[in-house]
């Protein structure tokens, strides 16, 4: 016997998650879930209200500041998640309105249900891990660049159409102590 399929879109903050739910014919019924904490507990609640009667369960939601936190905990329950770039969600041209309930059925229900949507590469954590290091590499370098232009700088040897600090730190203390005289 094959399972009944259940979409879950997901629009994902910081601190409330809007859900739609939508079944697996494409003439079938869509609605918004409304909205829950964006914990791990209330997704649990939430995947256990929605698993009755031995339904497979596929979310979808779109990537962003929140992380892949979402995408890992429903893999490691062994539920399919897909997380979409924003930027390869198709929109309507004179589709101006924008609303968080709005959003989550137009992303569950024409495109994830039809197969419309492309899913990303959502790294590991070690990926994660290096990809932090090499940023923190990058901002040390810059760091020090920048450092060295100060320093010399105050050395005069900076190029011609920038001011140089110490020679216009002279030129303060030639008038303060003309003025003192």
């Amino acid at each position: 016997m094959k399972r009944k399929i259940l979409y879950v879109g997901l629009d994902v903050h910081k601190n409330s998650t809007d859900v739609a739910i939508a079944t697996g014919r494409a003439n079938g019924t869509v609605r918004s879930y409304g909205k829950i904490a964006s914990t791990l507990d209330a997704l649990n609640k939430l995947v256990k209200k929605l698993q009755v009667d031995d339904k497979q369960l596929r979310f979808v939601y779109e990537a962003g500041p929140c992380g892949y936190q979402i995408y890992r905990h429903l893999d490691t329950k062994g539920i399919h998640c897909c997380v979409v770039a924003p930027s390869l969600i198709v929109r309507r041209s004179g589709d101006r309105i924008k609303t968080d309930r709005r959003d989550v059925i137009n992303l569950v229900v024409r495109l994830f249900r039809a197969g419309e949507l492309t899913s990303i590469y959502v790294p590991t954590p070690e990926d994660e891990a290096i990809r932090d290091l090499l940023l923190a590499e990058v901002f040390q370098d810059h760091t020090l660049r920048l450092a060295r232009c100060v320093f010399n700088g105050f050395e005069g040897k900076t190029t011609a159409h920038e001011v140089r600090p110490a020679a216009a730190l002279h030129a303060v203390q030639r008038i303060i102590k003309a003025k003192g005289k």
